[in-house]
């Protein structure tokens, strides 16, 4: 081997030398200096956490001060991705043995295996996602000590809702759920965060930031397995305010107790009860059945139950009073009443003959009878000459017709004109309760239906919207506020169900105060005028079978037709052949100074003057704390 070949080869091993060593510096100079802002945060955020501190949530009580809900202490089990094992086996065990204590699947079809929530979260590495929730304590305390064996799970200490009076109060109080992204993103500048609970459904959803209060924070040293080694610095939470309700348990307990009675006795399976203050728009009592059980949904409501509760044809979840929608019926007759009267179509003088059935003539026959159209009134023997507040009382529905819908040449209020008076006291809006869901009703107009049905309006339309049928719809709360706005003279309130919140050292943030929405446009004459016609209604009218001697009541029956399709598709009928009918009964008392107004709804339940009467009486001798009659009750 020449001399010269050596000093080659030993020049390449030293250029390979020199290559090596600048290729080790070039990575180091990464390393330290152009990646170290970039790995440093690395480090730091695998060493230091900001996490949040829940705060207490704010209770909820009853006018007198009785607590519906209380928090109770429970475990979460979370995971903080970034944390698990790095290597598929090792973090698959971590899963496996989760699956084991918790007794929920690694994966399933439905995305909720432990897995699955990981895998599928929208967050970042090192947030914690609670993977179970109501956890058992004694699976609490066996993942917690074995931590070490499960690297990025935690148990997390978390207060869950309990509700008292649970049925009694659940389409009011409503319960909690998991946040949904559309909830995250809107409220993402208030600190929640993904796996939070927030209220979904009545007060639990509509005060929801009074009750929540504002979270604490803490900065966190972890260790290599993301367990807490030390706090660095903390910020307190701040407590949830305490919602106080206007209403009185014992009272909506006695309402439900009389509604489920009458609801038994007439056979209906779906019923609404509201009692209201009219001078104040506070409600006393609102019962909805049926009902269900909120604590299902305290800690995760099961799909069974789900399932149950949403396959049941009388929907128990829905609450009945504001967000279902039902032909009113003769009690809507206090509306075009109030109207007809103000715009000068009748006077208190003014008399229509009721021989209980009249023709609208066909208006391309108007001479031929045999194509007239026949309209009855309830009482096929007819009212004879009768005004508006005898009218009232009687429940005729052909002096309605005419007041609303005109005759030979007599005009009308018509379908405009009425829809101005049901818009004025409510009828197709929201009043704004402090619930949601609450539906808006509907006043037709001829343009309504032109739009939905590409139909003409006829004049047999307006006669129906006269007595609260056809297309016309209204929640029971609505019509309630309707008839407590004739009880006070006028003054149309928003519903409040919140008395007041309070702080937690007990101090009064917001005190209830009514809330006019409007008054309205009727002359105080008139509205007194529709006050006797339901003063007579009781007295010596179509609600007669009502008798409290101890107090004056006034008050309005209905019964509303409606159709309902059996499951071959046809309409159901009753054994004479008739449509089936709803129930009603609205009212209030005393007469002269009123302090309550209720209305009654059995679906389905027949005549209001036989069904929804005596379920009012019972409701008002339990306001004013009268005894049952047994007679009265005896004869109902």
């Amino acid at each position: 081997m020449s001399q010269s070949y050596l000093r080659i080869r030993a020049g390449l091993f030293h250029l390979a030398v020199i290559v090596g060593l600048a290729a080790i510096v070039g990575r180091l100079w990464q390393l330290q200096v152009a990646s170290a802002d970039e790995y440093a945060h690395a480090a730091d955020q695998n060493r230091y956490r900001l996490a949040t501190v829940d705060a207490p949530r704010g209770l909820i009580y009853d006018r007198l001060g009785r607590k519906l809900v209380h928090n109770v202490p429970g475990f979460a089990v979370r995971i903080v991705p970034g944390d698990l094992p790095e290597d598929e086996e090792s973090r698959e065990a971590v899963y496996a043995r989760l699956s084991e204590l918790l007794e929920r699947p690694v994966r399933n079809g439905e995305g909720t295996g432990i897995a699955d929530v990981v895998d599928n979260r929208q967050t970042g590495a090192y947030v914690a996602i609670t993977v179970a929730e109501d956890v058992e304590r004694q699976s609490a305390f066996i993942i917690e000590e074995e931590r070490l064996s499960l690297p990025g799970v935690l148990v997390a200490a978390e207060a869950r809702r309990e509700y008292l009076d649970s049925g009694l109060m659940a389409h009011i109080v409503g319960y909690m759920g998991r946040i949904g992204q559309s909830d995250l993103e809107e409220r993402a500048d208030k600190g929640y965060e993904p796996g939070d609970r927030i209220g979904v459904a009545g007060i639990e959803r509509t005060q929801e930031d009074a009750l929540a209060g504002i979270k604490g924070q803490k900065h966190i040293e972890v260790d290599v397995d993301g367990r807490e080694v030390q706090v660095i610095a903390s910020e307190d939470p701040v407590p949830g305010h305490s919602i106080y309700l206007t209403i009185d348990t014992t009272f909506q307990r006695q309402v439900e107790d009389a509604l489920r009675k009458g609801m038994q006795a007439a056979g209906s399976e779906v019923g609404v009860a509201i009692a209201m203050d009219p001078r104040t728009g506070e409600v006393l009592a609102m019962v909805s059945l049926p009902g269900f059980d909120n604590n299902l949904f305290a800690s995760g409501i099961s799909y069974e139950d789900l399932a149950r509760l949403s396959n049941d044809p009388n929907h128990p979840l829905i609450n009945h009073a504001v967000s279902g929608q039902y032909p009113p019926g003769s009690v809507f007759k206090i509306i075009p009443a109030s109207g007809a009267l103000q715009e000068g179509v009748i006077t208190p003088n003014t008399t229509f003959e009721c021989r209980g059935t009249m023709l609208l003539p066909n208006k391309f026959f108007p001479t031929d009878l045999s194509q007239a159209q026949p309209f009855y009134c309830w009482s096929r023997y007819g009212h004879g000459s009768i005004n508006v507040v005898t009218a009232l009382s009687q429940s005729c529905d052909i002096f309605f017709y005419k007041a609303t819908g005109g005759f030979e040449d007599f005009v009308g209020l018509g379908i405009d004109r009425l829809g101005e008076y049901a818009a004025m006291f409510g009828i197709g809006e929201r009043t704004g309760i402090e619930l949601s869901g609450e539906a808006s009703g509907l006043l037709p107009s001829e343009r309504w239906k032109r739009l939905t049905y590409s139909e003409s309006w006829f004049t047999g339309d307006t006669y129906n919207a006269a007595i609260g049928q056809g297309y016309v719809l209204v929640t029971p709360l609505q019509m309630l506020n309707a008839t407590a706005s004739i009880a006070n003279g006028g003054t149309l309130y928003r519903p409040q169900l919140v008395y007041q919140e309070v702080d937690v050292d007990g101090k009064v943030i917001e005190a209830f105060s009514p809330d006019v929405i409007r008054q309205l446009d009727i002359a105080p004459e008139y509205i007194q005028l529709v006050r006797q016609g339901m003063r007579g209604t009781v007295a010596n009218g179509t609600a007669y079978r009502l008798h409290i001697p101890e107090i004056e009541v006034a008050g309005k029956t209905g019964t509303a037709e409606y159709t309902e399709l059996d499951e071959e598709g046809n309409v159901i009928m009753d054994e004479w052949g008739y449509l089936p009918t709803h129930a009603y009964f609205t009212a209030f008392a005393p007469y002269d100074d009123p302090e309550i107004a209720l209305i009654v709804f059995l679906h389905g339940g027949g005549e209001g003057s036989q069904t929804a009467v005596p379920v009012a009486e019972e409701i008002l001798r339990a306001y004013f704390d009268l005894e049952v009659a047994p007679e009265a009750g005896a004869s109902q």
